[in-house]
């Protein structure tokens, strides 16, 4: 049995122990604080304000594209969108709920705001509606406090004045795509909502000069995400404003002269390469694509034959016809063909037991380069075509820009075409080249199939003498890199051009400009798209119609515009494309008079005309033949 001393001793040493436990405790406790409070202070006190404050980031305002006048072609126009955060957010579907009692929200759009809240980060913002009314933004506003996490925003949306008119050209904005976050190191900014970035045409090609630099706001939040005041804010810097060579008014009066015919205008300065007007029609209209493009509108685009969605400028890619046959005479003339050397056309030219005929069934005569040119006789080109080979008329072709694309042109999903030779059969068939195809491609038949811009080019190439490269920004340098062509060459080309227009018996006569001391050389040309001898006489659907074709230049005497008209399964080209070249030109020079005609083009129009005209067709059984007068 212990003593009481002892007990006194045992207690002491546990009373000391105790002690000593709870003095180390308390200095633990009392050097954490000091550690946390002067150590760590700044760093808990970010903390604390982060709970506070938020930063929401401002999407940059993209650059505006203005023509070579700096008329908008597109601009950035304020709008009103409703923005939710998903972690400020109790109950999304009941939110959901209360909005669509506000704003239209249609199943759709409701299934896409809950995808993007499962998947997205929960600090990002989700775009609940764009273009909200004012009245709707309002009315929003006064109920803010029952709608936790939703946020009214007053930003800016894409916008092209003349719609349709520049739909290919300029193509249209939209959200980035995964791929696209990722290529740019996840950066925030391509998960905002009201973050656009180029899709199609030169919104996509100069994507990085018009997007702009982010800003971002720090905003004072309470518990509930609701913002209670603005702090700071670093503003965003607008995108770089681009000039375009293209001239406005002329791109618009090109697409409405084209009327209810499906077909591409392009117009090119023949000194600097610039694009004046590059039109497409049928098209559609950008800002229904910038601002989520319907179901119905989508379906009505892709089922209608004439093709909207594609840019015939630089994607359709067609038989050039006599259009091509400037190539063939160049050819014909580097080759020592004597311009003044005749070749007999009784109608057609027969090779072995096939006659490749000519389009006027009872021949053009003695036929020289002149009359090869204006009265676009096939059989001379025939002739000269088989005397020089393909190879020839290839290597002309290249010279003049057909069968390339264009880094120079600030658009993507250019299409190279087909400039054919023996070397491209044999890669493409695994087949030897025959002399009939070389009588085809002579008259920009057979294998040929060029887009309207590469027309344009060889055009602006034959007027100019330079190797005119297009360009779609304004302040191009002039072209001072002559053609490898002799120039008398080109001269007497463009003579023969010259009489097809203001010639006596050329085949665009009719479209002769009106004009005082201006005269506009060209070529007609007609594409056949299926022999139609069985239709003769009778109905023919649009689409086995033949294409008509018109390239032209003016002035002649010192050439400063070039034009490539397509007009799809419009018929001859002295119909369908010359008249709309000759207008065009026209507006070049004189608007006024340009748009009294136009006025009355279009009170006279009939938009079921395609459908109800009834074309005959000579019986010519000729495959690859153009066999329609051009």
């Amino acid at each position: 049995m212990k003593s009481d001393v002892q007990r006194d001793l045992t207690f002491t040493r546990r009373a000391l122990f105790i002690g000593g436990v709870q003095a180390a405790c308390g200095v633990l406790i009392g050097g954490r604080m000091v550690y946390l409070s002067v150590f760590e202070g700044e760093k808990y006190a970010t903390l604390a304000e982060d709970n506070r404050v938020a930063v929401r980031l401002i999407s940059p305002r993209r650059g505006w594209l203005t023509d070579r006048n700096g008329q908008p072609l597109a601009i950035n126009q304020p709008e009103y969108r409703l923005e939710m955060i998903p972690e400020q957010v109790e109950d999304i579907p009941k939110t959901l709920a209360r909005l669509s009692r506000l704003i239209d929200l249609s199943p759709q759009d409701i299934t896409r705001i809950k995808e993007e809240a499962a998947t997205r980060p929960g600090y990002l913002p989700i775009e609940v509606a764009n273009n909200v009314d004012w009245e709707n933004y309002s009315a929003i506003n006064v109920r803010l406090p029952e709608l936790d996490g939703v946020t009214p925003v007053r930003g800016f949306s894409r916008f092209y004045p003349d719609g349709d008119a520049v739909g290919h050209l300029m193509g249209y904005v939209a959200a980035p795509t995964r791929e696209q976050y990722l290529e740019a190191d996840r950066d925030p900014l391509f998960l905002h909502p009201a973050f656009k970035v180029g899709k199609d045409g030169v919104e996509r090609t100069l994507d990085e000069r018009l997007r702009g630099e982010r800003g971002a706001r720090r905003i004072e939040v309470n518990a509930r995400g609701r913002v209670i005041r603005e702090l700071d804010t670093r503003p965003d810097i607008p995108g770089e404003n681009v000039r375009l060579s293209i001239d406005r008014d002329l791109q618009v009066f090109a697409a409405r002269r084209i009327g209810p015919e499906s077909g591409s205008v392009v117009v090119l300065d023949t000194v600097t390469g610039e694009v004046l007007a590059m039109v497409s029609m049928p098209a559609f209209d950008p800002n229904s694509f910038s601002d989520g493009i319907s179901h119905k509108e989508w379906d009505a685009l892709t089922s209608n034959e004439m093709n909207p969605l594609i840019n015939k400028s630089i994607q359709g890619l067609y038989p050039p016809g006599s259009t091509f046959k400037p190539v063939t005479a160049l050819a014909a003339l580097a080759y020592g063909v004597d311009p003044a050397d005749r070749v007999i056309c009784n109608g057609g030219y027969s090779l072995g037991r096939h006659r490749f005929a000519c389009w006027r069934r009872g021949g053009h005569g003695a036929v020289d380069l002149d009359k090869s040119i204006y009265q676009s006789c096939n059989v001379w080109y025939y002739t000269r075509g088989r005397q020089i080979g393909i190879d020839a008329i290839h290597d002309m072709g290249t010279k003049l820009g057909l069968g390339v694309t264009y880094d120079t042109l600030q658009l993507p999903n250019q299409k190279s075409g087909i400039l054919p030779d023996p070397a491209w059969k044999r890669e493409r068939y695994d087949q030897a080249w025959l002399v009939g195809e070389t009588l085809n491609s002579s008259i920009g038949q057979g294998y040929n199939a060029l887009s309207p811009l590469q027309i344009a080019v060889m055009t602006a190439r034959i007027a100019s003498g330079n190797r005119v490269m297009p360009t779609l920004l304004a302040g191009a340098e002039e072209i001072v890199q002559p053609l490898e062509i002799d120039p008398e060459h080109l001269a007497m080309v463009r003579h023969g051009m010259d009489l097809c227009v203001n010639g006596p018996a050329g085949t665009a006569g009719r479209s002769r400009l009106r004009l005082d001391n201006v005269r506009m050389g060209g070529k007609t040309g007609t594409a056949q798209v299926r022999s139609l001898a069985k239709n003769r006489g009778g109905f023919i659907p649009w689409k086995f119609r033949d294409h008509g074709l018109f390239v032209a230049f003016a002035p002649v005497e010192e050439p400063r515009y070039a034009i490539s008209v397509t007009i799809e399964h419009g018929g001859g080209g002295s119909k369908a494309a010359a008249p709309i070249a000759k207008d065009v030109m026209t507006f070049l020079y004189d608007r006024d008079q340009a748009m009294a005609s136009l006025a009355r083009l279009e009170d006279g129009w009939n938009v079921e005309r395609i459908a109800a005209e009834v074309v005959p067709v000579p019986d010519l059984d000729n495959a690859n033949g153009d066999t329609r007068p051009t």
